[in-house]
C-alpha cells in the first residue's frame, strides 16, 4: 500500500533490558485523507523474523465519491499479506488477478521475480462512502526463492481456525503459533497472529519462533509494569516469555519467525539480497519491461 522512498529512518525506537528487547514507535503519514503507521523497518530494528515492513491503515473514513487508489507498482523478491479489520480492497495484479480482500481474509502475492498490482477502493465503496481498516506486511522471501514464479492467492474468512487460550480468541494467518498451523503457503519458518484480547485476558507469545515481535493495533496491553498503547511494537528478547495483560479490551498481532540468511536491501518497493538486481529492477520499471495490469494498463507510480 505504501512505498519507501528512501533508507532513511523512519521509527523511533527505544531500546531496554528484560524480556522486551525493543519498543518501536510508529509515524504517521497522512496520505490524503489516508493515515498510514509504519514500524517495520526502523532505522533500529529492520526485521522481525523475515517481516521486513509493516503498515497500519486507517482507520479511514472515506466521503461518497472518494475512495484509495494506489496505482500499478513493481515488487520483486518479497510477498506482500494484506489483512483488513474494517472496509474492502480491490486488488488486480500483472497476472490477471482480480480479487476483493474484505475483513478476516488474506491475500498473499508472493512477487518473486516480479509482479505488478493495484490496490483501489471498489465502485459500489466509491459512490456510497467507505471506511478501511488494516495491515499490509512484506515478507522477505529466501535467497533460494526470491527470483521464484510470482503468484496470488486468496483466503476467505473460512480458512482460519479460531480458537481460545485463556479466554483469548486466536487466529493463526500465517505460518505457525500455538500448535495451529495457517493454510497459506509460505516460503520459510513465520507467524503472523490475530489476537482479540477481552478486558484482563492473559496471553504469552508463541513460544517456537526465534524472533517475536506484538503490535497492538488497539487497547492497551500491560507487560512486565509497563503499559502499552495502540501504534507501538514489542520486539521481545529471544526465548522470553512474558505475560500480556489487556488492561481493556484489545485487538493486537504477533510477527515472526527464523532470521532471514543474510542482509536484505530494500528501496521504494524492492527488496532483495542483492545490489545489482535492486539495480535491474530500478531499470526494468523505468524502461517499462514490467509486465501490465490488465484491467488497470493506463496509470502507473513513476520511479522515485
Amino acid at each position: 500500500m505504501s512505498t519507501l522512498p528512501s533508507l532513511a529512518p523512519i521509527c523511533e525506537s527505544n531500546p531496554r533490558r528484560g524480556s522486551i528487547e525493543l519498543v518501536l514507535e510508529s509515524r504517521t503519514r497522512d496520505l490524503g485523507g489516508f493515515t498510514v503507521r509504519r514500524l517495520l523497518p526502523s532505522d533500529s530494528r529492520r526485521l522481525v523474523g523475515p517481516f521486513i515492513f509493516f503498515d497500519h491503515m486507517g482507520p479511514a473514513e472515506f466521503k461518497p465519491g472518494t475512495g484509495i487508489d494506489v496505482r500499478p507498482h513493481p515488487h520483486i523478491n518479497l510477498a506482500t499479506v494484506t489483512y483488513l479489520f474494517e472496509g474492502q480492497i480491490l486488488h488486480r495484479d500483472s497476472l490477471g488477478s482480480h480479487q476483493a480482500i474484505r475483513p478476516g481474509e488474506i491475500n498473499w502475492m508472493t512477487a518473486g521475480r516480479g509482479i505488478v498490482h493495484s490496490e483501489r477502493s471498489a465502485p459500489e465503496d466509491r459512490a456510497r462512502g467507505s471506511r478501511l481498516h488494516g495491515l499490509q506486511l512484506w515478507v522477505a522471501l529466501p535467497k533460494a526463492h526470491e527470483e521464484t514464479e510470482p503468484s496470488f492467492h486468496h483466503h476467505p474468512l473460512g480458512d482460519f481456525k479460531e480458537f481460545q487460550i485463556n479466554g483469548t480468541r486466536l487466529r493463526v494467518l500465517a505460518g505457525n503459533a500455538y500448535g495451529v498451523e495457517s493454510p497459506v503457503h509460505t516460503f520459510s519458518p513465520l507467524c503472523y497472529v490475530d489476537v482479540d484480547l477481552p478486558a484482563n485476558a492473559q496471553l504469552q507469545p508463541p513460544p517456537d519462533h526465534a524472533e517475536r515481535a506484538l503490535y497492538v493495533v488497539n487497547g492497551a496491553i500491560t507487560c512486565e509494569g509497563e503499559r502499552f498503547e495502540a501504534g507501538r511494537m514489542l520486539v521481545f528478547a529471544p526465548g522470553a516469555q512474558p505475560v500480556l495483560r489487556a488492561e481493556s479490551a484489545a485487538r493486537a498481532v504477533f510477527v515472526g519467525g527464523a532470521p532471514l540468511d543474510g542482509e536484505r536491501l530494500i528501496w521504494w518497493n524492492f527488496v532483495s539480497s542483492s545490489a545489482e538486481r535492486m539495480e535491474q529492477a530500478k531499470r526494468d520499471w523505468k524502461e517499462g519491461n514490467f509486465p501490465k495490469v490488465p484491467g488497470d494498463e493506463v496509470e502507473f507510480i513513476p520511479l522515485p
